[in-house]
């Protein structure tokens, strides 16, 4: 169900884990050579399984509690991820010849958590209206 609005988040999520990481670099090395998520394996499964696990939760459309599970698994993944960049970027930073600089393509798992949280706020909202109808009856 493309109207709702938890649908749009979760196609913005799967843009910025399945597209953007595509586009720019997690960093750029002293030597100048962007370095991309491809070239380690476990960026490259990460960023993979959060992007299996969103387009997942747009296709259960019809099952809210599934779409907000895997919206949670989905946050704690993004969340990992952002944690091996941190800590990578904590070890880059200690170079002394000259310093690589951290590309944009690091902050990409903060957009993606800030809309799955969206999304399952949108989600929860939908979930209580369902409730409130049903109690009616």
């Amino acid at each position: 169900m493309i109207q709702r609005i938890q649908t749009v988040y979760l196609i913005l999520a799967f843009v910025i884990v399945g597209v953007l990481p595509f586009i720019f670099p997690l960093w750029t090395l002293s030597d100048g050579k962007s370095y991309y998520f491809m070239q380690n394996q476990i960026y490259a499964i990460l960023f993979g399984l959060s992007t299996a696990i969103t387009v997942y939760s747009i296709v259960s459309f019809k099952k809210r509690q599934t779409q907000f599970v895997a919206n949670r698994l989905n946050i704690i993944l993004n969340l990992i991820l952002l944690g091996l960049f941190v800590y990578h970027s904590l070890n880059l930073s200690g170079e002394t010849v000259s310093v690589s600089e951290k590309g944009i393509g690091m902050f990409l798992p903060i957009l993606a958590v800030v809309f799955l949280v969206l999304a399952n706020k949108a989600i929860k909202k939908d979930e209580d209206l369902v409730k409130s109808v049903d109690r009616l009856r």
